[in-house]
């Protein structure tokens, strides 16, 4: 048995979807790519600049991130960035399909010390974002913390049994504003890529939030 299927089950029956929650359109000739914790979006703009082919999903929980994010991205116009208000953890459960995400990006979340139980890898949610990428799609997550990107990637690949390459971010990297103002003050940015290998299994891979 893979080591991530003895972790404590993760029960997505038990979450409601989001206050005022809208299945996404998707785009079915672009890549889906998601953003968790987007912020006021300076990555996920440069991203879907950069990216036409892909669709981007970008979400943020809190209020005026959002509100900040969102003008922004109106005023971009661009169609392939869906600004999304939410939780993310139901969003995900209720909003995507297994096996339908060809990638995500986690830049520099909240490290809760004092609560790792609620650090991302740490959390039985993992293994549900998990069924939600296609095989060989990528989890990429950045810190500017060494304990933390420490314990992700030992859990990334003892726990989870993924490929994952630990780099440190460019010094002109500018994807995010608490990566610019890190990198300005001279610490060391570190990034990890996980990679979901083909033919990895989860226990969600047949799950699919009812109607």
């Amino acid at each position: 048995m893979l080591s991530h299927h003895q972790t404590r089950p993760f029960k997505p029956e038990k979450l409601k979807p989001p206050r005022d929650f809208n299945a996404p359109l998707l785009l079915s000739d672009k890549r889906l790519i998601i953003e968790i914790g987007a912020g006021k979006g300076k990555h996920a703009l440069q991203y879907a600049t950069a990216n036409p082919s892909d669709q981007l999903i970008a979400i943020e929980r809190t209020r005026d991130k959002f509100d900040a994010f969102q003008k922004l991205a109106t005023s971009a116009e661009l169609d392939n960035l869906m600004p999304t208000h939410a939780d993310a953890i139901p969003w995900v459960i209720h909003a995507l399909a297994p096996a339908s995400v060809d990638g995500a990006y986690i830049l520099y979340p909240n490290p809760e010390p004092h609560n790792p139980n609620q650090q991302w890898l740490n959390m039985p949610f993992f293994e549900f974002l998990l069924s939600r990428l296609k095989p060989g799609s990528q989890i990429v997550l950045a810190s500017n913390i060494d304990s933390y990107i420490d314990t992700a990637y030992e859990r990334a690949v003892q726990t989870w049994c993924l490929p994952t390459e630990r780099t440190p971010v460019p010094i002109d990297s500018q994807r995010t504003h608490f990566e610019v103002k890190y990198l300005a003050r001279g610490e060391t940015c570190w990034q990890l890529t996980m990679t979901k290998p083909a033919g990895y299994i989860t226990r969600f891979d047949d799950w699919l939030a009812s109607e």
